[in-house]
């Protein structure tokens, strides 16, 4: 009986048919939790980059709305937009509430200049949620910065480009231009500002902006007002033809019968002139005044001059010299507006010569056209002056009364004890170009 039972057992342990079936029973529960592992392990990767791109898409959505307008209070309700977009494996269990996902926060120095957006999403996952008993989390955040776009503006405006000092400001002159400074040029101190602050009397420059390509160099108390490497500067009349006058008469003018401005006017009919030579009491009728070379000449001490309605037009090199008048004579001109060029061959202009004191045709532009600005209290222009193949300056014991006028020139330089003061609001002054926003995801 004894040696049966050996020989059983020994049987039984050569015996391999079975291995397979212990072996798989064995390792069973290995597998399956293996398996069910990386099902689980998969399905948190899906929800976290899923919510991963729903934060990303979130942030930048509300950044650009603050990018648009800086005090926008819409930037949570975009953002929250697009993050609900972005969900669908995660869409009823990821974080809901938008005033606790999105929030301003500071990057670079700056001050509530991104939106950062953080979510959660949690749920039980079949495999973990039996063997802990609990739900898993995951996490996504994302942070994008912005810039703010706008719109830039100028009344007094450089056009000249590839130059450094196209605006400049100094000795005691006195500018107060609200309206904003600017230049298109993109060298180093494209913009210079250095007024004699000795002279109690002067009280430097006053303005609402300073913008340019390149940079500017100007008094510390400017230089919050500076915006250096604006490349979206440009001209909007760089495109724009040449006036077409209405009246082509060749024309003169005769001031023999007039030697003082309290003498009988003459009167001025549009027309072309070689050149306008204004040493009396004038009155200019409405229209275009092509001055085709030789001066527009309105200096004179005993020029009394008015012309309301009118437009300037130079051409072959034709250069304007303006003030000086003294205390007898007095110069008072306003431009044409946008309806006085309907049903003429600028029709089709009208909004843009429309406020256009004096147009310079820009010529082969080989050679830069000097132009001069010596006034006094009797200067009161309005309009705008769009010289942009002339040097503009404007030196001396001058001055302009407080009206809106504009000087877009090649270059501008103001000096001497000049006092230049124009009111042009913000809907009134031309506009130098536009940037647009700029969002970028940091975090």
């Amino acid at each position: 009986m004894a040696s049966k039972t050996v020989r059983f057992l020994r049987r039984l342990l050569g015996e391999k048919t079975g291995n397979a079936v212990l072996l798989t029973a064995l390792g069973m529960p290995v597998l399956i939790g293996a398996a069910g592992y990386a099902m689980d392990m998969a399905q948190m990767y899906a929800w976290k980059r899923e919510l991963q791109q729903a934060v990303d898409q979130s942030a930048l959505a509300g950044a650009w709305t603050l990018a648009y307008d800086k005090n926008s209070q819409n930037y949570k309700t975009r953002a929250r937009q697009e993050y609900v977009a972005n969900l669908a494996l995660t869409e009823t269990f990821a974080t809901a509430d938008s005033d606790s996902i999105v929030q301003l926060g500071s990057y670079g120095g700056g001050t509530n200049n991104s939106v950062i957006v953080s979510a959660r999403a949690t749920k039980e996952l079949p495999f973990t949620g039996f063997i802990v008993g609990k739900a898993m989390t995951v996490f996504a955040s994302a942070q994008a910065t912005f810039a703010e776009g706008g719109t830039y503006q100028a009344c007094l405006m450089a056009l000249k480009k590839g130059e450094s000092g196209v605006f400049t400001v100094g000795g005691s002159a006195s500018v107060s231009a609200a309206c904003g400074l600017g230049a298109l040029s993109c060298e180093d101190d494209a913009i210079k500002i250095d007024v004699d602050s000795t002279d109690p009397s002067k009280k430097g420059v006053t303005t609402d902006s300073i913008v340019t390509c390149g940079s500017a160099s100007v008094p510390a108390y400017l230089e919050s007002k500076v915006t250096e490497g604006a490349k979206s500067l440009s001209n909007p009349f760089k495109e724009l033809p040449t006036p077409t006058p209405t009246d082509s008469t060749h024309r003169t003018i005769d001031c023999a019968h007039g030697k003082k401005a309290t003498s009988t006017a003459i009167y001025l009919e549009p027309g072309v002139y070689d050149g306008m030579n204004m040493t009396c009491k004038i009155i200019m009728k409405p229209g275009i005044y092509v001055v085709d070379g030789g001066v527009l000449d309105m200096s004179d001490q005993k020029a009394d001059i008015t012309g309301t309605g009118v437009m300037f037009v130079l051409k072959n090199g034709a250069q304007i010299k303006l003030g000086g008048q003294g205390n007898a004579g007095k110069l008072d001109l306003t431009p044409m507006e946008a309806g006085d060029f309907v049903g003429t061959p600028n029709e089709a202009y009208k909004n843009l010569y429309g406020g256009m004191l004096v147009y310079e045709d820009k010529g082969d532009q080989t050679t830069s056209v000097a132009h001069t600005f010596n006034g006094n209290a009797n200067v009161s222009v309005r309009g705008t002056f769009y010289l942009p193949n002339g040097d503009l300056t404007i030196n001396g014991n001058s001055s302009t009364a407080p009206l809106c006028f504009q000087l877009w020139a090649a270059k501008l330089k103001i000096s001497g004890n000049t006092t230049i003061t124009t009111t042009c609001t913000s809907t009134q002054t031309n506009s130098a170009g536009s940037s647009a926003g700029g969002v970028r995801l940091v975090a």
